[in-house]
């Protein structure tokens, strides 16, 4: 199998015999995805034809999906937004803070993914935030970064948001930056508490207004008993928050985090075969010191976890990233006003857009100036060919 195997090329020799299987439970998002995976980058979707005015060489470019869970799109953008996170970090400490929902309430938010992954947002920046706040502990305002991943290593559902949160805000009347003690932050049994407290009480409202939908092995709890008994359930179980000084720093964890804002599961790097209806991937066992090895599944169980982590329309945008609304840098930084996302692009932002543009437009045999030849929209039928199609 060649090293070059892509998440498209598992679903176009079994996506279709998936949707058969599946097709009573197969959603729009779901059947959206695959469909724009599988299209993506070939001449369906429509593309152009470039060539050399130096040497002659001919290069075809087909478009691509752009669907937010591809692993093949959206890269410019994910960069993008990884230099822009990082041009926004402190010269300051920096904290990894994860929360973690536990599998019960996982559970109810693969069935209700919007107003879930809503909710984790919300009560997990206010809860950083109000104990930020407290005297007791920092006595500061704080601001953070917050991403959602849904997948672990193997690819099973595990919802949990990643933080990266300064070590220290500002104090209440914005007069001085107040720092936290040096190798720790906040304290992670009292972040737990407050975090299970809050979060089970906005469930609790969502439930109340009607807002969750249940069904399968969850029907029962759309009945407010039920529901109210998995609400007691979940007081008196552990969640897990965990809460350490980045190894490498904070720009290690973007770059990490940055990899996934922009599409979501597993990158197309780490898949290695696909034989006798089986495929084949790395994973890290971080149970067992973070060995990598290789995961084999049945092509139709690996589509299946694949699709539990595609975001609900009406919440990719909040279930992507969140931060701060207000974030404050101390004396001695060079944080300046323009880097804030709400300004227009400056001159010297444009020239580096334009200078990027140009660099993917020349010749990749000479560096030559490359010409648009012919073009073609999605459903069209390509141009006829007078050229050695190898792309």
């Amino acid at each position: 199998m060649s090293a070059r195997l892509e998440v498209a090329d598992i679903f176009r020799r079994h996506g279709e015999a998936y949707r058969q299987v599946h097709d009573g439970r197969l959603g729009r998002v779901e059947r959206r995805t695959m469909s724009a995976i599988e299209l993506c980058r070939t001449a369906e979707l429509g593309g152009h034809v470039e060539g050399c005015r130096s040497c002659g060489a001919i290069r075809v470019a087909y478009n691509s999906c752009r669907n937010r869970h591809c692993p093949k799109c959206q890269g410019q953008a994910c960069r993008d937004w990884l230099a822009a996170r990082q041009a926004e970090l402190l010269p300051v400490p920096y904290f990894h803070v994860v929360f973690t929902l536990p599998a019960e309430v996982a559970a109810i938010a693969f069935q209700n993914k919007a107003a879930v992954y809503a909710i984790l947002f919300r009560t997990a920046a206010e809860t950083l935030r109000t104990i930020a706040a407290d005297s007791k502990h920092l006595g500061a305002e704080i601001g953070l970064i917050a991403v959602l991943h849904s997948w672990g290593q193997n690819l099973h559902y595990h919802p949990h948001l990643h933080c990266i949160v300064p070590g220290g805000g500002v104090s209440s009347d914005g007069s001085r930056w107040i720092s936290c003690r040096p190798g720790f932050f906040l304290p992670v049994r009292v972040l737990s508490r407050l975090f299970r407290r809050r979060f089970l009480e906005e469930l609790r409202a969502t439930h109340n207004a009607g807002k969750l939908s249940f069904f399968g092995d969850l029907a029962h709890l759309a009945k407010p008993d039920a529901f109210a008994r998995m609400l007691a359930e979940g007081r008196r179980l552990e969640w897990v928050v965990y809460a350490k000084p980045p190894f490498g720093g904070p720009k290690q964890v973007l770059s990490y985090l940055g990899r996934y804002t922009h599409r979501v599961a597993i990158a197309n790097s780490r898949l290695i075969s696909m034989e006798n209806d089986r495929v084949g991937f790395r994973w890290k066992d971080y149970r067992h010191g973070g060995r990598t090895k290789v995961m084999t599944l049945d092509a139709h169980e690996f589509i299946r976890r694949f699709l539990l982590h595609t975001c609900p329309t009406a919440s990719t945008a909040s279930a992507t990233t969140a931060s701060s609304p207000t974030v404050i840098a101390p004396p001695s930084s060079a944080y300046a006003a323009e880097q804030q996302n709400n300004l227009e692009p400056s001159a010297e932002g444009a020239a580096v857009a334009a200078e990027r543009l140009a660099l993917t437009h020349r010749c990749p045999c000479c560096g030559g100036a490359m010409v648009t030849l012919a073009t073609w929209r999605c459903g069209q039928a390509p141009p006829n060919p007078f050229w050695n199609d190898t792309s």
